[in-house]
């Protein structure tokens, strides 16, 4: 018994160190790698980065400063231009505006794209595959800025709220990606919901719904940022500044203070802090999201994926 047990202990030593040199493999193969990621995360930093961390230097600056030296470091630091940018802009209005004008319409467009996506992806239709080839079709189409200007017009729906939530809720932006996301939840859910006397509405918001929540949260996160990103549309369809989005009021702003720099860097970090904590926060759930409907994304409309199939079977 002694012989047994002292022979894993004789082994040991030399049992660790082939482990030792294993490690020590990996870790050469490792930092090989992290040197070609971390040149691309330089490049990346140098493109991306570096104008918003001089952006952000420029607006802690006194105008003194900034015409002395525009491209170093503060000196002194100076916290008055975002109070200054701040009441200047009337951005606290503005940040409202532009909160309703990307909440609502993110809410309506994901609801009309889960309804429209799903009996598309089932394959409902007698010709699913055409129609939608057709809205994939039509979102390669350009923006018909001017035919729009002129419907907005005809129906009173120029320069109010209540329009221009109507005209930015109906741009089905995420349906694409519901069709091939829905492809992955089992058809036998919808015979279970079905032979349970569950009605279509309630069916979608208690069972298509919840399973699709990476998807919902990926394109709530893309349709917040575009709405809030927005500038054209506020250009042309809101003409009273009470209705004004920050991008639109910044837009103002850089026209009435055009040679003082260190206030619009200021209110341009003021306007960009928002969206840049949400994506800060949401970020996982966009890259869960993304995983999640790419694996069956290529699948054809109608034909369920190799797991429903299964599961069905």
């Amino acid at each position: 018994m002694s012989t047994q047990t002292a022979r894993p202990h004789q082994e040991s030593p030399a049992r660790a160190e082939v482990e030792r040199a294993a490690r020590r493999r990996g870790l050469l193969h490792g930092l090989r790698m992290s040197g070609v990621q971390l040149f691309c995360f330089v490049v990346a930093a140098g493109f991306f980065a570096l104008p918003l961390v001089y952006l952000l230097l420029q607006a802690f600056k006194t105008y003194p400063s900034f015409l002395k030296d525009p491209t170093g470091v503060p000196h002194p630091w100076t916290l008055s231009n975002f109070s200054a940018a701040w009441n200047q802009g009337d951005f606290a209005v503005e940040m409202v505006n532009s909160l309703v004008y990307a909440v609502v319409p993110d809410v309506i467009t994901l609801i009309l794209g889960v309804f429209l996506a799903f009996p598309i992806s089932r394959g409902w239709f007698k010709h699913s595959n055409m129609l939608y080839s057709f809205f994939v079709f039509s979102g390669f189409l350009p923006a018909g800025l001017i035919p729009l200007f002129v419907e907005a017009q005809k129906l009173g729906l120029y320069d109010n709220r209540v329009g221009y939530l109507i005209l930015t809720s109906l741009t089905g932006a995420g349906f694409f990606f519901f069709v091939g996301y829905i492809k992955t939840i089992p058809r036998e859910l919808d015979e279970a919901a079905a032979m349970d006397g569950c009605g279509y509405f309630r069916f979608i918001f208690r069972i298509i719904i919840p399973q699709m929540k990476p998807a919902l949260a990926t394109f709530a996160i893309f349709g917040f940022v575009a709405s809030w990103n927005n500038l054209i549309l506020p250009l042309i369809m809101l003409n009273d500044s009470s209705l004004w989005p920050v991008t639109r009021g910044l837009y103002g702003f850089f026209g009435e203070h055009t040679s003082q720099w260190p206030l619009i860097a200021a209110a341009t970090v003021i306007v960009a802090a928002p969206i840049l904590v949400v994506f800060a926060l949401l970020q996982r759930h966009l890259v869960e999201g993304v995983a999640g409907g790419a694996a069956s994304g290529s699948a054809g409309v109608g034909n369920a994926p190799a797991a429903a199939v299964a599961a069905e079977e």
